[in-house]
């Protein structure tokens, strides 16, 4: 199943010339997460609060193919790949209209609040993430 999440570039996301600075691909691949995770039945904070474990960002492969600029909307998919053990694996694709801008490959990590270790994803969790 793939999510989407659309956004719109501003100012504050963008470089002296208008595009969307690189780093800021990120914090737009965070909240599409978030949001996927939450319409999953998922959201962080109840991981957090029901098991003590979290999900930590442990690989980042991003390629970048053209710029985003600032007062476009962009829209995010993430689409949830593996689950197997700890560990999930996803990727996100950033677009405008049908113009692919980016693509995100990602690892997430299951660790433990209390020592930040890895950890087992909670069965019931794994079974929200229907992958």
């Amino acid at each position: 199943m793939i999510y989407r999440y659309t956004t719109r570039v501003y100012y504050h996301d963008t470089d002296a010339g208008g595009i969307v600075y690189h780093a800021n691909y990120l914090m737009f691949a965070e909240r599409a997460r978030a949001e996927a995770l939450r319409e999953m039945g998922a959201p962080h904070a109840e991981m957090v609060a029901a098991y003590g474990v979290m999900l930590v960002v442990r690989r980042v492969n991003l390629l970048y193919q053209r710029p985003a600029r600032i007062d476009e909307l962009i829209t995010v998919e993430t689409e949830f790949t593996e689950l197997r053990g700890a560990r999930v694996t996803l990727c996100q694709k950033f677009l405008r209209d049908s113009d692919s801008l980016a693509v995100l490959d990602l690892g997430l990590g299951c660790v433990r609040l209390e020592d930040g270790r890895a950890a087992r994803i909670p069965r019931e969790w794994a079974a929200r993430l229907k992958l």
